[in-house]
């Protein structure tokens, strides 16, 4: 993706004025407050660069940093935001970047109806909210 989103300038600490290379959309981002740890390393982006700017590494996966102000090129791209796991520790569903649950688990798709009626893609926290909904009923988000 890095091909795709340019920054054209710091605008203040973790905030960016960037730009849609694909469609020359304009757009400001900030740096989502849960990964300016990571996003401060610049040892990822230095030694790749190709890839997005705002990607870093966290432990084995890599992390979209500005995930509530992706353009919409990043949403559409089916990249797991989130995965859902039960109570022994394996993955029974993903969540992607469209906020649309990938799983065979009949309960955990049962819950996601019920997180969805209350939840819209739009919202801001949506993905803070969903990761909120499922801990709280035992599961454990990564």
């Amino acid at each position: 993706m890095g091909d795709y989103i340019v920054i054209d300038h710091m605008i203040r600490p973790f905030e960016y004025a960037c730009e849609s290379v694909s469609t020359g959309t304009s757009f400001n981002v900030k740096v989502d407050e849960d990964k300016r740890e990571i996003f401060s390393d610049q040892t990822f982006p230095d030694l790749h660069p190709e890839a997005c700017r705002f990607l870093r590494p966290k432990g084995n996966l890599l992390q979209c940093t500005i995930h509530r102000d992706s353009p919409a090129q990043c949403k559409f791209y089916r990249c797991i935001v989130m995965r859902i796991l039960n109570e022994t520790g394996i993955v029974i569903g993903t969540v992607t970047g469209t906020l649309s649950l990938h799983s065979d688990d009949p309960g955990l798709r049962s819950m996601w109806e019920e997180v969805w009626k209350n939840i819209r893609e739009s919202d801001p926290d949506a993905e803070s909210r969903i990761q909120v909904f499922f801990e709280d009923h035992g599961y454990h988000v990564i």
